[in-house]
Order: C-alpha cells, then structure tokens, then sequence
C-alpha cells in the first residue's frame, strides 16, 4: 500500500507540474518591462512571451501580437521555446507510460515487477522532462539578468521576470520531484526473495529400536 501511494503522489504532482510547464509555455508574462532608475511616469507596460509581446494600457486595454519570424528571434528564445515544447512532449509520454505501470490501474498486465518497472520508465520521462523546463526557464532567466545589468542597454529597453518564469520554475520542479517519487517506486525484486526454501523437518530416528 505504501508504495502504491508513493505512486499516486508522484503521478500527482508531476501532473501538476506539467499543466504549470503548460500554463507558462502559453503566458506572454515572462519578461515585463523594468521602471527602475526611470523617472518618467508611463501609462504602458510591455510583456514579452515566447510567442508574442503584449502592451497593457492603464485603461486596461491590452495589445498583443505574434511574432513575424522564428528566423529573426533571439537564439536563447528559440532554444527556451524548443525545450519547452520538449517538456510538454515527454509529459505526455510519461503521463501514458506511467498510467499503465501504476498498481491502481489495471493496464500493463497482472505482472507486478513488469508493472513497476514501466511506471519507473514513465517517472524518468517526467524527470527529464522537469530538467528540460528547468534549463529553459533558467536559461531565459539569465538572459533577462544579463541584459538589465548591462550598462550598455537603454533604460527603457529593461526587463525584469515575468510571472511565467516563476510559473515555469515551479513547474519544473514539481515535474522533477514527481518523476523522482515514481521512480523509487519501482520494485526492488523480482519475483526472487533471496532466500532458500525452508528443508521439511525431519523426524529424529526413535533411540528404541524395535526386534521382530
């Protein structure tokens, strides 16, 4: 029971890591633009995504439009958005490979070894892909640093995180953990305990023998 529940807490949380790694793929919140050391007051906030950059109006109106060309983006949005279509992918796969090796589902035959070796299969799936948003958002994390401390940067050219990357990092780490959990969940045997049939006993010879 304890290792089915180990199961079910990994699945669980990286499912939950997975639609975080969704939810920020799709946010165009993940550099917003940086006020700091700017003393002039502006009404407009500007937010770069993965796929398109938004302009928020203080009026609430917001502007949002898809980039032109994959060719004229910068290479560190290109591999972050390639690595988290990758992330995606694999928890797709791990969420299909693992829902056969769980204990609780009845896919993957009656054979439990068999069972928890493919939902050990279906947690390193999830483990790389949590690795895979993980390098990514961190990726785009430091490219905002190095671009706001750049003292040849405009100030009005700034960027600070976005609510995404935060979105994208837990994500990833609960993605990991989940794949970590269903990992170690695998069985340890194989059918064979180690041990050696116990002998039948014996019955020691009577000392009385017995003349005809």
């Amino acid at each position: 029971m304890a290792n089915s529940g180990l199961q079910m807490l990994g699945f669980v949380l990286a499912l939950l890591g997975w639609i975080a790694v969704i939810v920020a793929t799709i946010m165009p919140q993940w550099s917003m633009s940086s006020y700091a050391n700017d003393n002039i007051i502006t009404a407009v906030a500007i937010y770069q995504g993965l796929w398109m950059a938004c302009t928020t109006l203080s009026t609430g109106q917001i502007s949002c439009k898809l980039y032109d060309s994959i060719l004229q983006l910068d290479s560190s949005l290109q591999a972050t958005r390639a690595l988290m279509v990758v992330s995606i992918v694999l928890g797709v796969l791990g969420m299909a490979v693992s829902s056969m090796g769980m204990k609780c589902t009845k896919c993957g035959g009656d054979d439990k070894v068999k069972k928890s070796r493919i939902a050990m299969m279906g947690g390193f799936l999830f483990l790389i892909g949590g690795l895979a948003a993980l390098i990514a958002c961190s990726w785009y994390g430091h490219k905002i640093i190095q671009d706001f401390y750049n003292p040849y940067t405009p100030v009005n050219s700034k960027y600070e995180f976005g609510a995404a990357v935060f979105i994208g990092w837990a994500g990833s780490f609960l993605g990991i953990l989940g794949g970590a959990l269903l990992t170690c969940s695998c069985t340890k045997n194989s059918g064979y305990n180690g041990r050696y049939p116990k002998a039948a006993k014996s019955k020691a010879p009577s000392s009385n023998k017995e003349y005809v």
